[in-house]
């Protein structure tokens, strides 16, 4: 079974940076997706990105696009989430999600159904 643990949430100031790091296990097949969502205190979600695994092409959600870069390293079955020029907004629980592989993914139709795997996620808090 698939599972993923997080790391590499902390407290950080606004315009700083962070980096975040999943480790993925249990892989049966490599035609997924595997994404960043934060939630928040209220436990809704917002897509943050996503990364294919088999070719790597990326997509970002509006509010970080320019900001943050996802990244994956097949040797070591991880996906990071380099965090650059945080603001207060980002702060919440970042959490790390895979789904078979779909266009739609890729899009603004991408919902978060489509990520049936999900780990627990770590904390980033934002504040001066």
């Amino acid at each position: 079974q698939l599972q993923f643990v997080e790391s590499g949430g902390l407290l950080v100031q606004p315009g700083g940076s962070l980096k975040l790091s999943c480790v993925a296990s249990g892989f049966t097949v490599d035609y997924l997706a595997v994404g960043w969502f934060r939630q928040d205190e209220y436990g809704e979600r917002e897509f943050v990105a996503t990364i294919s695994w088999v070719t790597g092409v990326t997509y970002y959600g509006d509010l970080v696009k320019g900001r943050f870069s996802i990244s994956r390293d097949k040797a070591k079955n991880t996906v990071d989430l380099q965090m650059n020029k945080v603001k207060p907004e980002d702060m919440g629980v970042y959490v790390c999600a895979a789904g078979i592989y779909r266009p739609v993914m890729f899009t603004k139709g991408l919902d978060a159904d489509f990520f049936g795997w999900w780990g627990r996620g770590t904390q980033v808090t934002v504040s001066s």
